[in-house]
C-alpha cells in the first residue's frame, strides 16, 4: 500500500461514519415517540430495547476488535453494513416485542462493526504513520452525523413514518455503507507488523493494572457524559432557565466538539495522546464545578456547555489513540474494543442512573454532586494509568 492510500481509507470511512453514527445512534431520539405511539408498549419496551443494543454492542466489541486485527476493515465493516440494514429492515416491519428485540440486537452487533472502535482498529492496522492524524480527521466527519441526521431523520418521518424511514436507512447501509466499505484496502502485513515491533497481547494488556484504570476512567466518564446527554436540558430548566434558553445554551455543545477537535489535530504533533487526555479529563470536572456553583447564570452555563462540547469531543480521539501509545499496534482492535465494552455498558445505564437520582431528590445540585464525584474519580484512574508504564515490546515481530 502506498503512503497516500491509507488516507483513501479515512475518506471512505468518513461518510461511512456520519450514516452510520447518524442512523444508528442519533436517528431513536426522533422516532422514539412515534414508535411507542403506534405500538402502544411502555416507555420502558421502546428505549430498553435500544439500552439492550449499546450493551449487545459492548459484548461484542472485542471479538469484532480482533476481527479486524487479523482481516482488516473491509470485511468486518462491510459485515457490519449488512446486519445494520437487515436490523433496521426487521424493526420497520416488526410488530411483536421479540422481533422488535431481535432487530435491535443485531443492530448492536452491526454497531460493534461499523462505529468509531472498529473504524479506529481499521485506521491503527493500515497506517504506518499518522495513524492518530486520521483518526482526528475522521473524527471531524463524525461530528457532523447528528448536525445532518437529526433534521433528516426529522423530515422522513414526517413524510413517511418511522417504520419506512428505518427501511429507508436499511436501503442506505445495504447500498452505500457496504459497498464502500468493499472498497477499504487491506495491506498484505499490518503497520505494526511492517515497523517490526510487537505490540502487547490482549492478554498481556488484561494483565496490566493500566488497562483497568484507563477502562474505568473511561466508563465513568462516559457515565457523566450519557447521563448529561439526556438529561441537561431539563436540568437548566431547574436551575430557572426558560426552555428556549436552555435549548440555545446547549446549542454551543455540538460546535464546541468540533472546535475541541480541530484543535487537537492542529497541536497533534506536540502533544502525547497522554498529555491530551490529562487535559481533556480534568476540565470535566471544572465545568460540572462551574455549573454546580452558578447554574442560576446563563453566562456560567455557557460555559459549561462549551467545555462540555471541547471535552467530549477531544475525549473520542483519546479514546481511539491512546491504546495504540500504551499497548502498541498489533493487537491494538482487540484491546481498543475490550476498552470500549464497559464504556458502552455506562452509556447505556447513565442515563437511567441519573432519571432514578432526579426522582429521588429533583434538586439540580443531588445529580451535578454525583456526576461531579464520578468525574473527579475518573479523573484519578486516568492520572495513575498513563503514569503505568506502557505494555509494549520492541524487536523483530513474528512475520
Amino acid at each position: 500500500m502506498s503512503a497516500k492510500e491509507p488516507w483513501r481509507i479515512v475518506r471512505l470511512l468518513a461518510i461511512t461514519q456520519i450514516v452510520s453514527w447518524g442512523s444508528l445512534f442519533y436517528a431513536f431520539a426522533i422516532l422514539a415517540a412515534d414508535m411507542q405511539r403506534e405500538l402502544g408498549w411502555r416507555g420502558e419496551l421502546i428505549f430498553g430495547a435500544y439500552s439492550l443494543s449499546l450493551l449487545v454492542a459492548g459484548v461484542a466489541a472485542t471479538p469484532a476488535g480482533m476481527l479486524i486485527d487479523r482481516a482488516g476493515g473491509r470485511v468486518v465493516m462491510g459485515c457490519g453494513s449488512v446486519l445494520a440494514a437487515g436490523g433496521f429492515a426487521l424493526i420497520g416491519v416488526a410488530y411483536t416485542v421479540t422481533a422488535y428485540f431481535a432487530g435491535w440486537i443485531i443492530v448492536g452487533i452491526a454497531m460493534s462493526m461499523v462505529l468509531y472502535e472498529a473504524a479506529f482498529a481499521t485506521i491503527n492496522r493500515e497506517f504506518l504513520h499518522a495513524a492518530r492524524q486520521g483518526i482526528s480527521v475522521l473524527t471531524l466527519f463524525g461530528g457532523l452525523a447528528s448536525t445532518v441526521f437529526w433534521p433528516l431523520t426529522l423530515k422522513l418521518n414526517g413524510i413517511f413514518g418511522w417504520r419506512d424511514t428505518l427501511l429507508i436507512y436499511a436501503a442506505v447501509h445495504l447500498l452505500l455503507c457496504a459497498p464502500l466499505h468493499a472498497l477499504l484496502d487491506v495491506s498484505a502485513q499490518p503497520a505494526a507488523r511492517r515497523l517490526q515491533m510487537r505490540g502487547a497481547t490482549l492478554g498481556e494488556a488484561l494483565r496490566a493494572p493500566a488497562f483497568w484504570l484507563l477502562a474505568v476512567s473511561f466508563s465513568c466518564n462516559m457515565f457523566v457524559f450519557s447521563s448529561l446527554a439526556v438529561h441537561l436540558i431539563p436540568l437548566l430548566q431547574r436551575f430557572g432557565h426558560g426552555a428556549a434558553t436552555a435549548v440555545l445554551v446547549a446549542t454551543l455543545i455540538g460546535p464546541m466538539q468540533v472546535a475541541g477537535r480541530v484543535a487537537e489535530l492542529a497541536f497533534a504533533s506536540r502533544l502525547s495522546a497522554r498529555a491530551v487526555g490529562r487535559l481533556t479529563f480534568a476540565v470535566m470536572p471544572a465545568a460540572l464545578l462551574a455549573l454546580l456553583c452558578y447554574g442560576e447564570h446563563a453566562g456560567a452555563v455557557a460555559i459549561f456547555c462549551m467545555l462540555y462540547g471541547a471535552s467530549n469531543g477531544v475525549l473520542t480521539i483519546v479514546r481511539g489513540t491512546l491504546p495504540q501509545e500504551l499497548f502498541g499496534r498489533d493487537n491494538y482492535g482487540a484491546i481498543a474494543g475490550a476498552l470500549g465494552a464497559p464504556s458502552l455498558v455506562a452509556k447505556a445505564l447513565g442515563p437511567l442512573a441519573a432519571a432514578m437520582i432526579v426522582g429521588w431528590n429533583p434538586e439540580p445540585s443531588w445529580l451535578l454532586g454525583i456526576l461531579l464525584a464520578v468525574a473527579l474519580f475518573s479523573l484519578l484512574c486516568f492520572m495513575a494509568a498513563v503514569r503505568a508504564r506502557p505494555v509494549v515490546m520492541a524487536g523483530a515481530a513474528d512475520l
